[in-house]
């Protein structure tokens, strides 16, 4: 591989290192999810007190936690695929079903939930809509939005993961580079 990349490849690598950094931050929130969680449970049951905001909360930051994180399981390789025949494939076979694989499915998918989503979102963000529950959050907009985080992150990854393939077709980069995990 050459010294300095190309700059598609740089541009890959930064999309996995945005990625995966986003990830990483929204990881942390599962302590968050273990800990208001047990204080709900607790409030609850041994105060009969209620913590809407709180419970509401932990489901804001639950949907954080698998949306933001669905790109980075995608460039770990750590999503569902079925791999009877994949994992015996060559490297350039490989990259000839990853490419494939995003082209006509990851990426008409994300951009028909990006599409199917945006009046949903956009009407929520209108309206600042805000929990119907009493002591509730007044960001429901703001947790909609997380599915445009979703998508937004899957397809650049997508893009990514078809630009390293690319490489990997043209010899620009060894399969072994290629980071999965």
């Amino acid at each position: 591989m050459p010294a300095t990349p190309n700059p598609a490849l740089r541009a890959a690598r930064l999309i996995d290192a945005v990625n995966a950094g986003f990830a990483k931050l929204c990881s942390w929130l599962t302590l968050f999810l273990v800990l208001g969680t047990t204080l709900v449970v607790i409030l609850r049951y041994s105060f009969g007190i209620g913590a809407t905001a709180l419970q509401e909360a932990v489901l804001y930051a639950h949907g954080l936690v698998f949306m933001g994180c669905a790109a980075w399981a995608l460039q770990r390789n750590a999503h569902v695929r079925v791999d009877i025949f994949y994992q015996r494939f060559s490297p350039r076979r490989q990259a000839l079903v990853e490419i494939t694989g995003t082209l006509l499915f990851l990426m008409p998918l994300c951009l028909f939930l990006g599409w199917a989503s945006w009046d949903y979102i956009g009407n929520a963000w209108a309206s600042r809509e805000g929990s119907s529950e009493t002591g509730g959050l007044k960001f429901v907009y703001l947790q909609k939005s997380i599915i445009m985080l979703l998508v937004v992150g899957l397809l650049l990854q997508g893009l990514s993961n078809v630009i390293k393939a690319l490489c990997v077709l043209t010899g620009r980069l060894p399969a072994d580079e290629v980071k999965h995990g």
